[in-house]
C-alpha cells in the first residue's frame, strides 16, 4: 500500500518483485500514486497553480528524487513504474485517484496499461476528488465513498488467496 510517492514506491515494489522472482505479493494498494517523472499528462497541466500538489510541486518532488534524469530517457521503472514497458505479472492493483487532481491521467494510464497486458485492476476515479481528499476531508461523504472502497477491495482480495 501506499498513497502519493508511496503509491510510486508501492508499484515500483510490485514491479522489482516481479523481476526479481519474489517475495511473492498479493496485491498493491495504489492510492493517488504519483507513477510518471514525465509531467506531460492532460492533468499535470490541467491543475497547474491549483491544489496541494500541482504541476510545479510535481516537478520539483521528481527533480528531488531524479536531479537532471527527471523526464529524460534513462529513468527506472523501479523510480518511475509509468516507465516499465511489461505491466504483465503484477498483483491485482487498486488504483485510487481524484477527478481534480495532478495524477489523474497517470493513474488511469496505469490501470489501462494493466489490462492491456493481462493483468488485474481496479480503478477508481473520483469525481471531484482532489490530492489527499480522503485524509484532508475525511468527514466528506465522498472520502468515506473512497475509504469504503479500498476496504472492500482489499477484505475481496484476502478472501480470494490464502494468506
Amino acid at each position: 500500500m501506499g498513497i502519493s510517492s508511496g503509491g510510486g514506491l508501492a508499484a515500483a515494489m510490485a514491479l522489482m518483485a516481479r523481476d526479481r522472482k519474489g517475495p511473492e505479493l498479493h496485491g498493491q494498494l495504489l492510492i493517488c500514486p504519483m507513477l510518471d517523472d514525465r509531467n506531460q499528462t492532460p492533468s499535470t497541466y490541467q491543475f497547474e497553480g491549483m491544489g496541494i500538489w500541482d504541476r510545479q510541486s510535481n516537478l520539483t518532488g521528481w527533480a528531488a528524487l531524479l536531479g537532471n534524469q527527471r523526464g529524460g530517457t534513462d529513468v527506472s521503472p523501479y523510480a518511475a513504474p509509468s516507465r516499465a514497458q511489461n505491466l504483465s505479472n503484477l498483483p491485482p492493483a487498486y488504483i485510487d485517484v481524484g477527478s481534480t487532481e495532478t495524477f489523474r491521467d497517470e493513474a488511469i494510464d496505469y490501470a489501462q496499461r494493466i489490462w492491456q497486458a493481462g493483468g488485474a485492476a481496479e480503478l477508481h476515479v473520483w469525481s471531484g476528488g482532489f490530492h489527499g481528499f480522503t485524509f484532508l476531508a475525511p468527514q466528506a461523504a465522498l472520502s468515506k465513498f473512497a475509504v469504503e472502497a479500498s476496504k472492500n477491495w482489499y477484505r475481496r482480495l484476502l478472501a480470494s488467496r490464502r494468506i
